[in-house]
């Protein structure tokens, strides 16, 4: 066995490790929120292991970049335990090149990630949701809020009147000109998807002049093809997350409930989010250059410490970008972009 795949082996068998326990502890915690529901809907052992199931994708897609912190120190620290990195300079083998062999683990993971979040878990989620919907017991009692949206330059309010989303009634529609004053008010007693596009029954308008009203009616009228159902029973079931095909979707002109800065920044997350991967490699790599003859441990808490640092300003940025205290690209990238630099610089600082 050469030196560059005992290094990768040891490497991806600890992040593969890491990510397993993790995901498996946030797994617990997810079940233990809903096994109750879930028993309480008949749907036994059976619906929660679909649930766990469906969820996988997301949990993997968290604990990623964790993952690569705690499996990279795991793995530095054994070999600075063993003096192999030692042993390893004095042939000439230096620490970055021991982090470039270690790289293709946490890059793995990185485009896994990557995949997860663009393809998987959005179909999941999607799975996941039309499936819980389903299974929610009725309630004829129950009183359905309206919903509020934004789909272009129009304020939508409407109630959901089915769980598969396809009709609203109450439709009440503000379409606003490019100055965002408010241009007409059309009302309709229901709204019903029906060949890929919304429409209208009993539709009726007050276009609002400079000094006038104009009032209209109409027994029916085609709306809308950027709405989906499955958005409506997003919105009904008062999910939160969003995918980076609904930001385009959003930022195109289709529905959104949130500012246009919250799609931009949750568009170049979606990019930015995997890079965390390599950024824990190089926050965990002056780890591999302990002395733990001399206060060794202590390196190892300062690269955690920097690692779970990283986290806090990732979400600081990323929660000032959605609210437009900041540009949605410095937002997404100014975090891992500062902390790979750090870590980069604790290397150099260390090999010397």
């Amino acid at each position: 066995m050469t030196l560059s795949s005992y290094l990768l082996r040891l490497m991806g068998s600890r992040i593969l490790a890491a990510l397993a326990i993790m995901v498996g502890i946030l797994q617990i915690l997810d079940l233990l929120d809903v096994t109750t529901e879930i028993l309480d809907r008949k749907l036994g052992a059976e619906g929660v292991a679909y649930y766990a199931m469906l969820r996988l994708p997301r949990l993997i897609e968290q604990a990623a970049p964790l993952s690569v912190l705690a499996g990279s120190l795991f793995a530095f620290g054994k070999l600075a335990g063993e003096s192999a990195v030692t042993a390893m300079r004095s042939t000439g083998i230096s620490a970055y090149r021991v982090t470039m062999i270690a790289a293709p683990a946490a890059l793995a993971l990185a485009v896994a990630q990557l995949a997860i979040g663009m393809v998987i878990a959005p179909r999941t989620d999607a799975q996941l949701s039309t499936w819980w919907q389903s299974s929610t017991p009725a309630d004829p009692d129950k009183v359905v809020d309206p919903l509020t949206f934004r789909l272009g330059d129009e304020i939508v309010v409407a109630v959901p009147r089915d769980p598969d989303g396809r009709s609203l009634e109450k439709v009440t529609i503000y379409r606003r000109d490019q100055t965002g004053r408010l241009v007409q008010r059309t009302t309709a007693r229901a709204a019903v998807y029906e060949n890929e596009r919304w429409r209208l029954v009993e539709p009726r308008f007050e276009t609002l002049g400079a000094a006038s009203i104009a009032e209209g009616a109409a027994r029916s009228m085609d709306w809308s093809d950027t709405l989906k159902p499955g958005d409506v029973r997003t919105l009904a079931m008062g999910q939160t997350s969003v995918t980076p095909a609904e930001a385009s979707r959003a930022l195109a002109g289709g529905l959104s409930v949130r500012p246009r800065t919250f799609y931009d920044t949750q568009l170049q997350r979606a990019w930015a989010a995997p890079a965390a991967c390599l950024v824990m490699l190089l926050l965990a790599a002056p780890a591999a250059l302990a002395n733990f003859r001399g206060g060794g441990a202590t390196l190892i808490v300062q690269c955690l410490a920097s690692g779970l640092l990283f986290l806090v300003f990732d979400g600081a940025f990323t929660a000032l970008g959605e609210n437009g205290a900041a540009p949605p690209l410095l937002a997404a990238w100014a975090a891992p972009a500062m902390f790979a630099a750090f870590g980069l610089t604790m290397l150099i600082y260390r090999e010397g």
